[in-house]
């Protein structure tokens, strides 16, 4: 079965409560295709905890990455845009067992995903966007569909950032709070 579900990059705890849910009802997670598509194989309706990491091809992962994962228990899935998706019953669960045990860990995770994710989406707002536009307010150029174009991807570029960069502060000040 393939659904279709767009999550944003900041919406990763959502994505894994979403395919525990899918997994209760019958369906388990057998691959992804970027943007938004998930395939399901039918399964045992059972308990399992889904976790997903982020990890770029710089930041190294492989044979050695996916090894450490599975010595502690967990099925490796699929990867997808960097994201990789590891599952585990949650009757083989160490009480409160998390692939990102600490806060530490868990913030080095909303790091990696800011620096590899977002970093990219300011280039392209503030490199290319912004001259564009400002060029067509500014310019005795024609209000074109480009100028519309552009304006809509602005608009699109300016939610994306508003959406996940709250998600990221909220995640980050939790992180501070439960430090002290």
């Amino acid at each position: 079965m393939r659904k279709m579900r767009l999550f944003t990059i900041a919406d990763f705890k959502e994505e894994e409560e979403w395919l525990e849910e899918m997994h209760r009802s019958g369906w388990k997670l057998i691959g992804m295709t970027p943007p938004c598509f998930f395939y399901f194989a039918r399964c045992r309706p059972e308990e399992v905890v889904y976790q997903l990491d982020f990890r770029n091809r710089r930041d190294g992962y492989g044979s050695a990455y996916l090894q450490m994962f599975r010595d502690c228990g967990w099925e490796y899935v699929d990867s997808c845009m960097s994201f990789h998706y590891f599952r585990k019953p949650a009757a083989l669960m160490e009480e409160e067992e998390e692939i990102f045990s600490d806060n530490v860990s868990r913030a080095d995770l909303l790091g990696r995903i800011w620096k590899w994710r977002m970093m990219p989406v300011f280039f392209v707002f503030f490199g290319c966007l912004l001259p564009q536009i400002w060029q067509g307010v500014l310019g005795n150029v024609s209000r074109d569909m480009i100028f519309y174009l552009s304006c809509g991807i602005l608009f699109l570029y300016l939610w994306i950032i508003f959406h996940v960069g709250m998600k990221f502060f909220r995640m980050k000040r939790l992180l501070r709070q439960d430090l002290h």
